[in-house]
This record gives C-alpha cells, sequence and structure tokens, in this order.
C-alpha cells in the first residue's frame, strides 16, 4: 500500500507527495501531459525534441546535467505520444534547488537558435542511427502508419519525417513549449523522507506563477476499423518479421488489464503458450511476443515474430494465428491462469518499492486521473476471471479488423 497526499495548486499544477522515512534521498518526477499525439502531422518530433531543449538550460540555471552531478542526484527523461517525463533522485537536502530549478524551467527555459541549432543536431543524429541505419529500425514506423488511419499515434515519438526536426523554426518550438510546458498542464510527484504538508508549502511558494496557455484538444479519435490491411516492405535485414495488431482499449478501461494477462499468457517467459509452441517445439519462430501498447486513447494489442531460417512466412503465420485460436480451443487450466496472475501481481509489488519508481507511478496514475488505482490494480487483476480473457481474445482476434505487416528480406 502505498500512501500518499495530492494537492492542486490554484495555477493548476497538481501534486502528489509519498513519505517514505526509510531513506535520505528524494525522488522529484515532473510529467507534462504533452506526447507525440499533441504535434501537427507536418511537424512532428516536438515533444521529443523539447524533451532535450529542457536540459539546455534555463534563465537562472545554464547547466542541469552539472548542477545535479554536484549535488550528487541522477536525472534522465522519456517521452512517448501521451507524455513527456522527467526524474531526478538527490539527497533531500537539495529538494528546493531541484525544484526551483523545475520551476525555472518550465517558467523560463532559455530557447534561442543557438541551442535549438544544437539540439536539432542531437535529435536528427538519433533519427539516423537508430531508425534510418537500423536494422528494423523503421518496423514500429510501417506499423503505426498502417495501423492508425486518422489518430496521431500514426506516427513515432522521433517524428514521422526527419525533414520535420531539420526544418524545425525558433516561432514553432517556442509556441509549442509556450502551450504545454505549463503548471496546469503538468504533475510534480515526490517521494521520500519529506513531511507532506511541508513539501506542499514549499511547491506552492516556488511554483507561484499564473498558467497563461489555453488548453485544448485538437487531434481526432480513431474511427473504428472494420476490415482488415496487410502491407509488405523488403528491407536489408538477417531475418524475416511479421507483425500482427488488433484494436484495443485504452489504458484507463478495465479491459486494458484483460488484455494484458492475456499478453502474458501468450508470450511471458518461456513457459507461456506462443513461445513454447512456435519456438520451443515447432522452433518456426526464434523470438515471438505478445505485447499491449498501454495508450491514453484506444490502442494496440501486438504479435510480432521473428522468422527462423528457411521457415515459410505464410506457414508461420498459419501458426500463430493457431495459437491465437487454441486461447479458447484449448482450455486455459486454473493453474495456468493463476500462474500468469501471480507474475503480474509480484511485477506490480517490484514496481512501487524504489522512491523513484513510486514517484514516476504516482505522477503517471494521476495523468491518468486513475491515481487510487495505485493500490487498486493489485485487486483488479487478481478479480479477472479466466472467461472473461477468453471472451475478450475472441472479439479482439476473430472479427475481421486486424493488421498483418510482413517485414521481409530483400530478395537477392
Amino acid at each position: 500500500m502505498i500512501k500518499y497526499k495530492d494537492y492542486t495548486l490554484d495555477n493548476g499544477l497538481r501534486l502528489v507527495v509519498n513519505e517514505d522515512k526509510t531513506t535520505e534521498l528524494v525522488a522529484v518526477n515532473m510529467l507534462y501531459k504533452v506526447g507525440a499525439k499533441n504535434e501537427e502531422e507536418e511537424h512532428t518530433g516536438f515533444a521529443h525534441l523539447m524533451e532535450h531543449l529542457m536540459f539546455s538550460g534555463s534563465e537562472n540555471y545554464k547547466n542541469f546535467d552539472m548542477l545535479i552531478n554536484s549535488m550528487g542526484g541522477e536525472s534522465n527523461a522519456f517521452t512517448n505520444n501521451d507524455i513527456t517525463n522527467f526524474y531526478v533522485s538527490i539527497p533531500y537536502i537539495y529538494l528546493e534547488t531541484i525544484l526551483k530549478i523545475e520551476a525555472d524551467r518550465m517558467q523560463n527555459l532559455i530557447i534561442d537558435e543557438e541551442h535549438l541549432s544544437v539540439q536539432k543536431r542531437v535529435v536528427t543524429e538519433e533519427f539516423k542511427q537508430r531508425y534510418l541505419n537500423q536494422p528494423y529500425g523503421d518496423l514500429y514506423k510501417e506499423m503505426r502508419e498502417l495501423s492508425f488511419m486518422v489518430h496521431p499515434y500514426k506516427w513515432q515519438t522521433i517524428g514521422k519525417d526527419i525533414s520535420h526536426i531539420e526544418s524545425a523554426t525558433l516561432s514553432i518550438v517556442k509556441d509549442f513549449y509556450n502551450e504545454y510546458y505549463q503548471p496546469n498542464n503538468a504533475i510534480l510527484s515526490i517521494s521520500g523522507n519529506v513531511e507532506s504538508e511541508n513539501v506542499f508549502t514549499l511547491v506552492k511558494g516556488i511554483f507561484n506563477f499564473p498558467s497563461t496557455n489555453q488548453k485544448t484538444i485538437r487531434y481526432q479519435q480513431e474511427p473504428e476499423q472494420k476490415e482488415n490491411r496487410e502491407k509488405t516492405v523488403y528491407r536489408n535485414v538477417p531475418s524475416n518479421m511479421i507483425m500482427i495488431t488488433f484494436p484495443m482499449s485504452s489504458r484507463r478501461e478495465k479491459e486494458f488489464y484483460c488484455f494484458d494477462l492475456l499478453s502474458d499468457l501468450l508470450s511471458n517467459g518461456t513457459s507461456s503458450r506462443m513461445y513454447n509452441d512456435l519456438v520451443q517445439e515447432k522452433k518456426v519462430f526464434t523470438a515471438i511476443d505478445a505485447v499491449v501498447s498501454a495508450d491514453d486513447d484506444k490502442g494496440l494489442f501486438i504479435v510480432l515474430g521473428k522468422y527462423a531460417d528457411k521457415t515459410p512466412v505464410k506457414r508461420g503465420e498459419e501458426l500463430i494465428w493457431q495459437s491465437l485460436k487454441n486461447i479458447f480451443d484449448e482450455e486455459i487450466t486454473d493453474k495456468e491462469f493463476q500462474k500468469v496472475k501471480n507474475k503480474n501481481l509480484v511485477n506490480t509489488e517490484f514496481n512501487n518499492i524504489k522512491i523513484l519508481d513510486k514517484a514516476m507511478n504516482l505522477a503517471y496514475y494521476e495523468h491518468l486521473d486513475m491515481l487510487d488505482n495505485i493500490n487498486k490494480d493489485r485487486d483488479i487483476y487478481s478479480s479477472i476471471k479466466k472467461e472473461e480473457v477468453i471472451s475478450l481474445a475472441k472479439q479482439t482476434f476473430f472479427v475481421n479488423k486486424h493488421n498483418t505487416l510482413y517485414y521481409l528480406k530483400e530478395e537477392k
């Protein structure tokens, strides 16, 4: 059980505090409710670019990384399609300093031609190395473009095209920062050796500036898919791959928990159904995985397989479909289902032990408007019946609305 107190400042900033007296450290997590889905289709990759710029310096704190290191702390960040998240672990005595830094870069970030030029080069180089010049680098790009027609989930966090970052102008980047990097679009969570009321007073004094943006939702939700889609691409890769995606619920819906258990039944560990059948026994794949996207909006259930040499593409695909069908053709035993639940419950417990994990998770659940679920998820998973999972599998896999990407070796 994670104990916490939550507050909302007059400017809209949300604060969640967890007191942990077992440590002299404190973890500070700042989540901004902005990700790749908030970008314009002609200007993508900006949320990720802003993540980099946030480390470039603000009016009163010129070198963020050097400051954190001098205090014996560690910091990092990540961006996905829904959020941008910054986190720091430091000795408690520096909490006030960190909060002042976070407030300054929220309000007074230095965005000029010099800093923008540097970070554009960094991001475009990352784009080239990880997505253009890497085997399978554009796999998820192709998958997203096949699976989403309208929703901005159809492009990756890094951006739809490298030219969008290369051509990013100072004015557009500043507009993006001014709209989304505001108190009313942020969640601050703190875990460590603190007193909740003292932290609230401290935060209220430091973040005592107004939000100046007008929050808007500009993107369209994905319409219901009513047909199967497929695409074949050829790349210079060592092995053929196949990816099949199915529309699924958002992270906020109860169905998500059933989808999560379903993915674990299929591919979590060497004793899981698909791995045991298709990798260990039949040896048609060298790797097989089933994962949920866990997106804020309706996302994807993804099945991904890497073919063994000489396995015909269609034969491997047929065996994947047979494995999916076996979820309800061959009864899931109580022992098998409980094993999957137990794994999930253990992971849930381990993910909330460290103060940094707690700070990050508290911010994330607050972002979902499901803060209580940080303590309720365990009970939700425990309450799910295998009949619910079987029914969901039928409704998901065999209703003629899936997407198949054949990602194949170039023919010589």
